[in-house]
């Protein structure tokens, strides 16, 4: 039997499955907050608030900036490495995580530009300055590039300190002022969840259903590629394996396609306890992760989306950082907007509605209450239009 999902029904299912449908109450419990989504992805930009508190102060208005450092310098609930990009994840998966972290080194191994004769020459005085200094950063070494310099080129103790990140050998053990400090994993990550040895299939299962779980409902690619940690033979074959958990979902796209995919069995029971959809207006980040997967996005919403900060700006459509107006169930618009928080301003540069939308009081109303709030979580006392 394959169950039928309409587009109103998956873009609410969507929105739930993303923290972004039920109204938070009570005391915020930012760890459940990661826990729901998977990850949170970490960003170095901050244009009015950098992308991972952003994320956050989305599911729950109450989030302040300071909440998740002192979380990761806790180094008890959440860890940081790598899934698509830079993340923070629980800490009880890292167990699993195990799997990730050897097919990063095996790709970073084989990869053209790895250097072993690097890791080699730097691996051993790095460790021991960090085990004699405790948590250090790139700033406490130094060494130069050697040859011509390009734009991603780094100091060869900046490589070596990322390789044995990315290999689990150093973990992050907290941030300051968004600088990364490194230190040894077993200093880290409780030894509960080092010792713990989970068998390489287990790992697979994992990995799968903590996927369609946070999807709901996805395609193998999907699955795929929600946490990079499994490869698309292994999906396939777990999917064969699991024939019994799983149920075959042909959903309605935004256009009116209909789209073959896989749910967990629970999806009938999801589907019939989801909340009412929301009234309110939400300032979306570019790296939420409603808005991650670009083509699932279009897919669901018929919104068309695509970060330009690397764009020329003579070749941007929108603009440098344009954050995504989600209104109900529907983006309605786009907004660049830009914090000085040495005048405590946030600036509207450009604002766009979406076509088809009408703009009237009530939606502006919507709007500016929201930029208030936003100013809020960085600290900003006024909001002003320039647009």
């Amino acid at each position: 039997m394959t169950l039928r999902i309409d587009n109103a029904t998956m873009r609410r299912l969507s929105l739930e499955t993303n923290g972004l449908l039920a109204q938070p109450s009570g005391e915020i419990d930012v760890v459940s907050i990661i826990r729901k989504l998977g990850f949170v992805q970490l960003d170095t930009i901050q244009n009015v608030s950098r992308a991972h508190h952003h994320i956050l102060w989305s599911r729950h208005g109450d989030y302040r900036e300071p909440m998740l450092d002192e979380l990761l310098s806790a180094r008890e609930h959440i860890f940081e490495h790598y899934t698509h990009d830079a993340s923070v994840l629980p800490m009880d998966i890292y167990p699993m995580w195990q799997k990730r972290i050897r097919r990063l080194k095996d790709k970073i191994d084989n990869a053209s530009w790895h250097k072993p004769e690097q890791v080699s020459e730097w691996q051993d005085s790095l460790i021991e300055r960090i085990k004699a200094e405790g948590p250090l950063s790139t700033k406490d070494f130094d060494s130069r590039i050697k040859g011509e310099k390009k734009v991603w080129s780094r100091p060869p103790h900046k490589q070596v300190l990322d390789y044995l990140w990315y290999t689990g050998l150093l973990a992050t053990s907290h941030r300051e002022k968004f600088h990364k400090y490194y230190d040894m994993a077993e200093r880290v990550i409780p030894q509960t969840y080092r010792d713990l040895d989970v068998p390489e299939q287990d790992q697979i299962d994992w990995f799968c259903r903590a996927a369609l779980k946070r999807l709901a409902v996805g395609s193998l690619k999907e699955i795929r590629t929600f946490w990079e940690a499994v490869d698309a033979k292994e999906v396939k074959a777990w999917a064969a394996d699991q024939k019994e958990a799983l149920l075959p979902v042909t959903w309605e796209t935004a256009s009116g396609a209909w789209v073959t995919s896989y749910a967990l069995k629970d999806i009938e029971d999801r589907l019939a306890a989801l909340p009412a959809i929301p009234k309110g207006m939400k300032i979306l980040n570019p790296f939420d992760p409603l808005v991650r997967d670009r083509e699932r996005l279009s897919a669901l919403f018929g919104f068309d989306y695509k970060l330009e900060v690397f764009v020329p700006e003579a070749k941007r459509i929108w603009g440098y950082y344009v954050y995504p107006l989600l209104e109900g169930d529907r983006f309605v618009g786009r907004i660049e907007a830009k914090a000085d928080r040495k005048s405590g301003c946030l600036t509207v540069l450009n604002f766009w509605r979406e076509e088809g939308v009408r703009w009237g009081k009530a939606r502006q109303q919507k709007l500016d209450a929201e930029l208030k709030r936003f100013a809020r979580l960085a600290e900003l006392e006024t909001v002003v239009w320039q647009a």
